[in-house]
């Protein structure tokens, strides 16, 4: 890479921000289309454009030097140690606990069980296409790229349901599974990704009592932390200070997280949860409740924006393979039948009585869109010959979750309450 392209992280954030602040523009004046969706499409438009200028004009390296662009952010540290905490609070916030209750049993299940079964049947069906289309990648890779594509964005899926007339309670509960199914597929990751790296068989039973210390780790400090925030914010009315309070969770608690061996992104989901709702209700003045949903909005909007502008751009770090455009279109339907099992099969174990329901499952399955989390964790994999491959296949999954799926899940449930069957 040249040194006009050794950017620090300051000019790496400010060129991100200005090309998500000039697409969103030409998108909200021109295309009109929901921001996550006309990010994505635009940033692959622009990706194309690259590379077709690099193939008109080899000599000029364009293609080369964005690549290279995208490669100098250390995504696992960025999103790992700051985006994911930010988006994940920003979510709880605005997830109603109370209706959220009423679906718990599901949103265990699917968080936890789904994500495992999804992680499973994503991981065997990837190793069996990778090997059909001629690729020899090692099986505990095809289980990591399993454990990043199963769990569904907050952010793509919270876009949606603003948008989708549903039941509070469906709201709530699709939200409340991609918030919680999101840190929980983090954690699979993490432990799948150690095993991969360090080459060591995989044990079944480490990986179950690595999971039961990070995921039951975080939802205590998540407890912990959220519950001094709200005694703080509580005893004080100052908007300024009860916001940067709420900065001070979300920044302090996962910086905390890390050292005691908890899952940051479960204990930010869970504190995001009592000060968005035990903390609006009872710990702060109307004008505090107003500031502080607008300064998380707009965090979430600014990361967001950057994050499905990134997934447009990650085109042009795929190598150009052919087989690796077929294994990324046969994985879409992989990805999505893995979802449909992970969500029927349980909800028929915990709800037998509700088996003809529809809306729930068509929500939880054609709204479960893969955003921009799992792009990040893609991009942050270590180099070697299964990185390719999952980010291949990661990019074509995730352009179609956000564009066909997120495109229609709203007409789709608007057919399914026409025919009446909106509980």
């Amino acid at each position: 890479m040249t040194n006009a392209l050794r950017l620090s992280p300051f000019d790496a954030a400010a060129i991100l921000i200005v090309l998500a602040a000039a697409l969103g523009y030409l998108n909200f004046r021109f295309l009109k289309l929901p921001s996550s969706i006309g990010l994505t499409i635009m940033g692959a438009v622009a990706s194309l454009i690259v590379v077709a200028l690099d193939r008109v004009l080899p000599g000029s390296g364009l293609a080369h030097d964005v690549a290279g662009f995208i490669a100098g952010i250390d995504f696992h540290t960025t999103l790992m140690e700051g985006m994911l905490s930010f988006l994940l609070f920003a979510g709880a916030l605005h997830v109603d606990w109370h209706e959220m209750r009423r679906g718990r049993w599901a949103i265990l299940v699917l968080s936890t069980i789904g994500v495992v079964l999804s992680t499973v049947l994503v991981g065997g069906g990837f190793l069996l296409l990778a090997r059909v289309i001629g690729f020899d990648v090692p099986a505990i890779w095809c289980f990591v790229f399993g454990a990043l594509i199963s769990p569904t964005d907050p952010v793509s899926v919270m876009g949606v349901l603003k948008r989708a007339k549903v039941s509070p309670t469906l709201e709530a509960t699709v939200a409340g599974e991609s918030l919680f199914n999101d840190g929980v597929g983090v954690v699979i990751f993490s432990i799948l990704l150690a095993s991969a790296v360090s080459g060591a068989d995989f044990s079944i039973l480490e990986g179950v009592r690595l999971f039961a210390v990070e995921a039951g780790g975080g939802i205590l400090l998540g407890l912990a932390i959220g519950g001094i925030a709200f005694r703080a914010m509580r005893s004080i009315d100052d908007y300024k200070v009860e916001v940067l309070i709420s900065l001070a969770v979300v920044m302090g608690g996962y910086a905390v997280a890390h050292p005691l061996h908890a899952s940051g992104p479960v204990a930010m989901a869970v504190a995001g949860l009592i000060i968005g709702n035990a903390g609006v209700a009872h710990a702060m003045s109307e004008t505090t409740r107003d500031y502080l949903h607008k300064f998380w909005d707009l965090v979430d909007d600014i990361l967001n924006t950057v994050l499905f502008l990134l997934i447009g751009l990650e085109v042009v770090t795929i190598p150009a393979d052919l087989r690796l455009l077929i294994l990324g279109i046969a994985a879409i339907p992989l990805a999505l039948a893995a979802r449909a099992l992970s969500v029927i099969l349980p909800l028929r174990a915990i709800r037998p009585t509700r088996a003809h329901d529809v809306v729930v499952p068509a929500t939880l399955i054609w709204g479960g869109l893969r955003g921009g989390i799992s792009v990040a964790l893609a991009l942050g994999l270590p180099e070697g010959p299964a990185r390719a491959l999952i980010l291949a296949a990661t990019y074509v999954v995730v352009l179609f979750s956000v564009i066909i799926q997120g495109g229609t899940i709203e007409r789709l449930l608007d057919r399914l309450s026409a025919r009446g069957t909106a509980s």
